[in-house]
This record gives C-alpha cells, sequence and structure tokens, in this order.
C-alpha cells in the first residue's frame, strides 16, 4: 500500500521524493537506504527513481538484489553510493568477493540477512554457517560496512537483538556495523548505541511517529537510515 503520510503529516501516495524529502530535511537522516523491490524480484529496475532520490543531496545505499558485477555497476549508474548486497540474494561467496574485486570495497555493503536469527540464504551451505562466520568472511573480502537485518522482525516492532548484534560487532572488528528490523523508540537506538552500532535502519517506527526529530538528536547514532522501498 502507498505510503501517504510520515509521523501524521501528508504526503502525495506512493511519491518517493516527498518521503525522502521529509527524512531528509523533517529528520535530518544522512542517508537513505532504497530498496528497490522490483529489481530484487527480478523486474525492471527502477533506475530513474533511484536518480531522483539520489539527487536530493544525501548519499543513497542501494540494495537491488545484486548478484553480478554487471548489476552493481548499474547501481552506481543510477546514482547510487553504496550498493548493498544481501546474503539472501547470493548464490556463494565467491559471487559476492567478485564484486567487490570490480567496484570497490568503499562501494560495497554487506546485509548479513537472517531470519528469527537463523541465515537467509540463495545458497543452502550458507545457511549452515554462523552469523558471525559469514560477518568476518565479508570484513575478509573489504567492504565499506555490515547491515545486520532480521527479516522476521522488520515492522514487528519488537526491538533489536542486541545479543546478536553485541556478537557481531565483535565480528565485523572496525568495519561500522549497522542494524535494522524492529526499532520502535528512542530507547532502542540507545541499546543500539551502547552494544556498539554505527548506525540503524528506521522504518515504521518514524512514520508512526513513535520516534521523532527531537529523539534522533538525543543518540550518537546520527548516520540512521530510513528504508524507502520502491515497488
Amino acid at each position: 500500500m502507498p505510503i501517504e503520510s510520515v509521523a501524521d503529516e501528508s504526503i502525495p501516495p506512493g511519491d518517493v521524493s516527498a518521503l525522502a524529502r521529509q527524512y531528509i530535511e523533517r529528520f535530518g537522516l544522512s542517508a537513505l537506504y532504497v530498496a528497490d523491490l522490483d529489481a530484487i524480484e527480478r523486474r525492471e529496475p527502477q533506475h530513474a527513481v533511484i536518480r531522483n532520490t539520489a539527487s536530493l543531496g544525501v548519499p543513497v545505499w542501494l540494495d537491488a538484489g545484486l548478484t553480478s558485477s554487471e548489476d552493481a555497476r548499474h547501481g552506481l549508474a543510477s546514482g547510487a553510493s553504496r550498493l548493498i548486497v544481501g546474503l539472501e540474494t547470493l548464490s556463494s561467496f565467491q559471487e559476492f568477493e567478485s564484486i567487490v574485486n570490480d567496484v570497490g570495497h568503499q562501494q560495497v555493503v554487506f546485509s548479513l540477512d537472517l531470519r528469527d536469527g537463523q541465515p537467509v540464504a540463495a545458497a543452502s551451505d550458507l545457511t549452515m554457517k554462523r552469523p558471525e562466520d559469514l560477518v568476518a568472511r565479508a570484513v575478509d573480502a573489504g567492504i565499506a560496512a555490515v547491515i545486520v537485518l532480521d527479516l522476521a522482525r522488520v515492522g514487528a516492532g519488537c526491538g533489536l537483538d542486541l545479543p546478536l548484534v553485541s556478537r557481531l560487532r565483535s565480528a565485523s572488528r572496525s568495519v561500522p556495523l549497522y542494524a535494522g528490523g524492529g526499532v520502535r523508540s528512542l530507547d532502542d537506538l540507545l541499546q543500539a548505541e551502547r552494544v556498539g552500532c554505527d548506525g540503524v535502519l528506521i522504518a515504521s517506527a518514524l512514520l508512526d511517529g513513535h520516534i521523532t526529530e527531537q529523539d534522533l538528536k538525543s543518540t550518537l547514532l546520527t548516520r540512521a537510515f530510513d528504508p524507502c522501498p520502491l515497488t
């Protein structure tokens, strides 16, 4: 269903630029996480919408179901600052390493996709790995950042899996670590900060007003993102 308001302020239904401006101008978010659901589901990518979003002046982190260097180059050409390569769509880690080598490690973010704490991947052998081992291997490949995203928690308002995030902080070493799925309040932001997160992904909590502009000023998580889904 198209988004029609952000914290009780109306926007044109489904207007991605208007939604992005709310996040940037009203909440002061420093980057936008854009999920191109069409591309992820192997339909026509939304390159024009991504270019328009990137033109608003903040970095765009693009999740478009990337599985090859060609996909990655198209993502960069559409205006993305960083490319998210998700475990969910990887068929092998060799595929991931090839993307990193071809487009440069500063352009690639590894998304550790989980469901109820268990890895979600196209390759069955990757689903058998420990989350810590998957993150460590991604870091060894050379990446700009790690996102840990539990899909079962997205939109559920149940909070982050803080013990897991804390363990992954050690596995990710000095690479920036972001977490998403279930963020619901200022307290969640503060707890994420305490376990070592460099930023969080926020969606529902901003849309429904449970996290406010003032809340975001109360935490050092200044790189909080908001997923901006495109369909």
